[in-house]
């Protein structure tokens, strides 16, 4: 059987309470891995939990941009969370200025994104960005851009860092930020608004293969023909499909390139 990576889930969530263990099962049984990802500490721990217990799942720590002003991030504790063997990422962190963009707010987001950047540093982790720009800009896109090039810049001669990476989860930026990402090095990933929407089109056909990655943001987005139903990791194999499409390649070829993408980045 194809493996199919889905590399953002939510498995952690209060959507699966009635049916987690059955959703878990069906996955491998379809063969897809998935890593599941926290958006605040008690998400992040119960996510290491179900990495423990299921050897196809994976976790991602981290406090979500929303949630610095409803939760303290405690750097020590998220530091033992994040040298757990099954953990592959740091996040989702990064900006959100979508529905509110104070300056307080923008001010605290940056603060505990670096926390984040830092974080992943000690721990040899790539980073998992949230980034949602306020309607009609780029504005978080450009600002997440501008602090990780910062940390590629040398503060003096020979302290450039050159081995923090960080995927853009749930890519909606347009081909400009696409390809400064691309350039620095960073990889991109989409979900099931590929399948329903052509706002996705250009970036997918613009951006190399082999800086792109799949994912499901599950249990939200479902892909086409599942729209309107609870998302679930193995639909990621619509995403893929789609992608494959949008590149003009065949579905397998487009699959082992996205695996090695994830190979690369995340380990799997």
């Amino acid at each position: 059987m194809l493996k199919y990576i889905d590399i953002h889930s939510h498995l952690n969530l209060s959507l699966f309470d009635t049916d987690r263990e059955d959703v878990i099962q069906k996955l491998k049984d379809e063969n897809v891995t998935t890593i599941t990802v926290g958006d605040n500490y008690e998400s992040s721990v119960f996510a290491v939990e179900l990495a423990r217990k299921y050897e196809h799942l994976y976790a991602c720590i981290g406090l979500h941009p929303n949630e610095v002003l409803v939760e303290k991030f405690n750097y020590e504790e998220m530091l033992t969370l994040a040298k757990d063997k099954k953990v592959l990422a740091i996040g989702e962190c990064g900006l959100d200025y979508f529905r509110e963009s104070n300056e307080i707010f923008k001010i605290k987001q940056k603060e505990i994104f670096n926390l984040h950047i830092k974080l992943a540093l000690e721990v040899g982790k790539p980073l998992m960005i949230h980034a949602r720009a306020s309607k009609g800009t780029m504005n978080a896109y450009t600002d997440v851009l501008d602090i990780l090039e910062s940390y590629k810049k040398p503060a003096c001669a020979g302290m450039e860092n050159k081995n923090i990476h960080a995927n853009f989860h749930f890519f909606a930026g347009d081909i400009n930020i696409a390809k400064r990402a691309v350039g620095l090095g960073f990889t991109i990933s989409f979900d099931g608004p590929i399948t329903f929407s052509k706002d996705y089109d250009e970036v997918i056909k613009e951006i190399p293969l082999e800086s792109i990655m799949a994912e499901t943001d599950s249990p939200f987005a479902a892909p086409v023909p599942f729209r309107g139903k609870r998302c679930e990791p193995w639909m990621v194999k619509e995403i893929i499909k789609r992608i494959a499409e949008l590149k003009g390649l065949p579905e397998e070829e487009t699959l082992n390139t996205i695996n090695q993408n994830v190979n690369r980045v995340f380990g799997i």
